[in-house]
């Protein structure tokens, strides 16, 4: 009996110490660390910084220089067709400082300069002549003898209309056409004129219902031009490399 008592005691502390005690943590492991990524994270911080730090350097070099606000065609002034807009300084590209303005308007463009450029002073000059073989002739021209909408810039064909007399190869001036056709036939006088200006109806002091306009081409075609012109008989027509 004394044995089966002590068996039975021993079985008994064995089953309570099967379960855990409440509230006793389970063991974890070691949280691991990572130096690489913390170092990565300083670096991203300081080249932040860096490139923050010459932003603000480089906004301190800006210089406030000239750009056009619309067309300017070979040979004109950019007037007050002007804006200025801050660009960053660089020695290599010869900007027109906005300081400059008054010395700029004095100069003549060498080609066509568009709307949005910022002007270098290697797109002006004093020397204000014509291309070699190229005139510049003048036309008056009346509602209907011109495309609406037409602007420097634009490239067009001259054409001789009204009376051009019964044999067809002279106009109401006498004159011959400089290039053996009168356009009677249809044909152009000129085939391809640059428009270089056409005047605002704004900028005109007399009250006229003639337009205008100043064409560039070649010598050989301005006696005819000037002639149909003379007699009020010049036709403009835009033609296709606008």
């Amino acid at each position: 009996m004394r044995i089966q008592e002590r068996t039975g005691a021993g079985n008994s502390r064995s089953a309570a110490s099967a379960h855990p005690v409440t509230g006793e943590r389970l063991p974890t492991s070691p949280r691991e660390r990572k130096p690489a990524l913390a170092a990565l994270a300083v670096l991203l911080i300081l080249v932040g910084a860096l490139g923050a730090t010459m932003l603000v350097l480089r906004a301190g070099d800006r210089v406030e220089v000239v750009r056009v606000t619309s067309d300017i065609q070979a040979g004109e002034s950019v007037g007050d067709h002007v804006t200025s807009v801050l660009v960053a300084d660089d020695a290599s590209i010869h900007y027109v400082e906005w300081n400059q303005l008054a010395e700029l308007r004095k100069l003549k463009a060498k080609s066509p300069i568009y709307k949005g450029t910022v002007v270098i002073g290697d797109m002006f000059t004093k020397d204000t002549a014509l291309p070699a073989g190229k005139v510049s002739v003048g036309v008056s021209l009346k509602e209907g003898q011109y495309p609406a909408g037409i602007k420097p810039g634009d490239t067009v064909a001259v054409y001789r209309v009204g009376d051009t007399g019964a044999d067809g190869s002279r106009g109401s001036s006498g004159s011959p056409n400089a290039s053996g056709s009168s356009g009677a036939d249809g044909n152009p006088i000129v085939e391809r004129a640059q428009v270089s200006h056409v005047q605002d109806q704004k900028d005109s002091t007399i009250s006229s219902t003639n337009l205008p306009v100043t064409l560039i081409l070649d010598s050989g075609q301005a006696a005819s031009v000037a002639s149909a012109a003379s007699a009020g008989q010049v036709a403009l027509v835009i033609v296709p490399g606008n």
